[in-house]
């Protein structure tokens, strides 16, 4: 039987709620549902926490992660053991803790802003509620000051610039090797499209592959601050952001 998951936050990352029937129970008691709002751990963007709710009751979801080995398949974790019993077949009503997720959503996009500010390849990253981080390839620590990094981040953010997404096959992708910023994290490839995340519209001030869920204009994130510089390593540099207030 197939367990392919339908990823609704894909194409709107505002859906908080959704109905979905459950495809399997794995072994260690993770639930695949035909389609979810629940965003799945992948390029630094926690997954989602929530809830599943049924006639028998309703199960906490400590966090949705992809099936070892796919990315077609999102398995719901349990915070703990149903009380009672969830079987494939069984109808749902999944709902994510909106606050946290609509966190990351501001997070993601703000580190956006910040790649399109320092003109070096991304080495990782990591999204928080509160605070986020990228590492860049930078041989010089003082080619970036924190208060001037923070004024022109503010900046992007003020202006509202507009945040969509469209899509590009493998072989655009492979053709414009430029679009990917990320050394340690490769869009994936091979199911015949890539989904770009562009912000600015005509005057383009970021275009990347990315699968994570965004805001829909920059103002929505809110003021940040540049929290802290670190050198990781002789190349490595490491940026933190976190919001203002």
């Amino acid at each position: 039987m197939p367990t392919d998951t339908t990823p609704l936050f894909r194409d709107d990352p505002y859906l908080r709620e959704c109905t979905a029937e459950i495809l399997a129970v794995n072994e260690d008691g993770g639930i695949i549902l035909d389609r979810t709002v629940f965003y799945a751990t992948s390029g630094g963007q926690p997954g989602d926490r929530g809830r599943l709710t049924a006639d028998a009751g309703a199960v906490e979801i400590g966090g949705a992660v992809y099936a070892v080995g796919t990315k077609a398949e999102v398995v719901h974790v349990p915070l703990a053991p149903a009380a009672q019993p969830v079987r494939p077949g069984g109808v749902v009503k999944a709902e994510i803790d909106w606050e946290r997720r609509h966190r990351h959503m501001r997070m993601h996009t703000a580190l956006h802003l910040l790649c399109s500010l320092i003109p070096f390849p991304v080495t990782g990253g990591a999204i928080g509620a509160a605070e986020s981080r990228l590492d860049f390839d930078i041989s010089d620590a003082g080619a970036v000051d924190r208060d001037a990094l923070t004024e022109k981040l503010n900046a992007l953010v003020a202006a509202d610039h507009p945040v969509t997404t469209r899509w590009i096959t493998d072989e655009e992708l492979a053709a414009n090797p430029g679009l990917v910023r990320t050394m340690s994290v490769k869009p994936p490839a091979g199911a015949g499209r890539v989904r770009l995340v562009a912000i600015g519209g005509d005057a383009e001030i970021d275009l990347q592959p990315c699968g994570g869920t965004h805001v829909r204009s920059t103002a929505e994130i809110g003021r940040l601050i540049v929290s802290k510089i670190e050198k990781k390593g002789r190349l490595n540099r490491r940026i933190r952001v976190a919001f203002a207030g």
